[in-house]
């Protein structure tokens, strides 16, 4: 069995609060695009964001088989939150 790690939304752009346009409002998922079970590649889109004005791909962060899932499409989310778990990869 790999070693299973979180996967996080990032950190914010500072621009968000400082400028507002990209933005506004909660941010929600608009779209997952992977289900408990799925193998990921790196860089692979597992949750589409929708920040009022922009939409935001979320990458995985290596490449593995999706654990669990914490997020459903309509989820308001915060920066830093634990979207899903994934056990990654051997070798």
């Amino acid at each position: 069995m790999g070693r299973i790690i979180e996967v996080r939304l990032p950190k914010y752009p500072e621009c968000w609060e400082s400028c507002g346009n990209c933005a506004s409002g909660a941010v929600l998922v608009d779209d997952v695009l992977v289900l408990p079970g799925d193998s990921v590649e790196r860089d692979d889109t597992l949750i589409v964001l929708e920040t009022g004005k922009v939409a935001v791909d979320i990458p995985a962060p290596e490449s593995g088989t999706v654990v669990e899932l914490f997020v459903a499409a309509g989820d308001p989310v915060l920066e830093r939150q634990v979207i899903m778990t994934i056990e990654l990869r051997e070798g």
